[in-house]
């Protein structure tokens, strides 16, 4: 999954997780900020991503809050349910999982084998 997947999965979660807008994401591995917007209007998936410049958008009900990623033209599946999460991303063929806690976002990557620790 790529690194810019991965936060903008952080930023979406985030989001849901507050119930608040979100204007970037803190990423522990990289041990900075990634200036990613996300929102959820209704159940609707809205975000930019300003150092690729590119959208994501997308969403659904009931903890569905799947997006389509227009940096690398494929979609990716995400699912809450309550502080876990989980998807399947189609641009690298592998799926992943994670938990959030309030801000606190923790993403397990099946392509790479490694969590990924955000906070919003």
């Amino acid at each position: 999954m790529k690194e810019t997947t991965r936060a903008r999965v952080a930023a979406i979660i985030g989001a849901a997780a507050k119930g608040q807008n979100v204007s970037s994401v803190y990423d522990y591995s990289s041990g900075g900020y990634k200036n990613i917007s996300a929102s959820l209007n209704n159940g609707y998936v809205s975000g930019y991503d300003y150092v690729t410049s590119t959208h994501f958008s997308g969403g659904g009900s009931s903890g569905n809050l799947d997006f389509y990623d227009y940096e690398t033209s494929k979609h990716v599946q995400l699912k809450q349910e309550g502080n876990n999460f989980s998807g399947y991303d189609y641009h690298c063929g592998k799926h992943f999982s994670g938990t959030v806690n309030g801000g606190s976002i923790s993403l397990y990557d099946y392509e790479t084998g490694q969590y990924y620790n955000y906070s919003v």
